[in-house]
């Protein structure tokens, strides 16, 4: 009786162990994520009537300090931009990434891209990318060829080692807007 113990236990190790999933090594993460894949590449020509335009900072956070300022936690940055027009497209011009210096990092677009109406786009910044620094920014220009609602421009950040998490956001300011919309000037 006792032997067909040994057996049956032998037989449990046994398939415990052959459950057990391989180690599969970490995937490394590309520097950079492209942007969304449906932006809609635009011309800006002389037909090109702008009727209200907005640049946007953003500021942003590539690390923040924790205990006692002696250790850094490194934070993803996933800048979104929005549409919240319900009719109306807008053409963003402009994605610049600055350092805590104010120098230029990164300029993310080549040409104008739109967002048609309630459309978003993101661009994104790993987080071993520390080259902005405490004090990064983006500058986000856009044009639209009609009054429209403005367009969300925020920040999210992220990081997360062992069990410890973090994530807040950053809102947009305007800090330049024009509008030429003759029925209802600029205050």
């Amino acid at each position: 009786m006792k032997l067909y113990r040994y057996i049956y236990l032998a037989i449990a190790v046994i398939l415990l162990v052959s459950c057990q999933s391989p180690e599969i090594p970490p995937k490394s993460q590309p520097d950079a994520i492209p942007a969304t894949p449906l932006q809609k590449i635009v011309t800006l020509d002389k037909n090109f009537k702008i009727a209200s335009s907005q640049t946007v900072y953003v500021p942003v956070y590539s690390h923040i300090y924790h205990h006692n300022r002696q250790e850094i936690f490194e934070l993803a940055v996933t800048l979104s931009i929005r549409n919240t027009d319900l009719t109306n497209a807008i053409v963003i011009t402009s994605v610049r990434y600055y350092n805590s210096e104010g120098k230029l990092v990164k300029q993310y677009l080549e040409l104008p891209i739109q967002l048609d109406a309630l459309a978003s786009t993101d661009f994104f910044i790993n987080r071993n990318d520390t080259s902005g620094g405490l004090g990064a920014n983006f500058v986000v220009e856009w044009v639209a060829q009609t009054e429209i609602s403005e367009p969300i421009v925020e920040a999210v950040m992220i990081g997360t080692d062992f069990q410890q998490g973090i994530s807040f956001i950053s809102p947009g300011r305007v800090i330049k807007s024009q509008n030429n919309d003759k029925r209802s000037p600029v205050k």
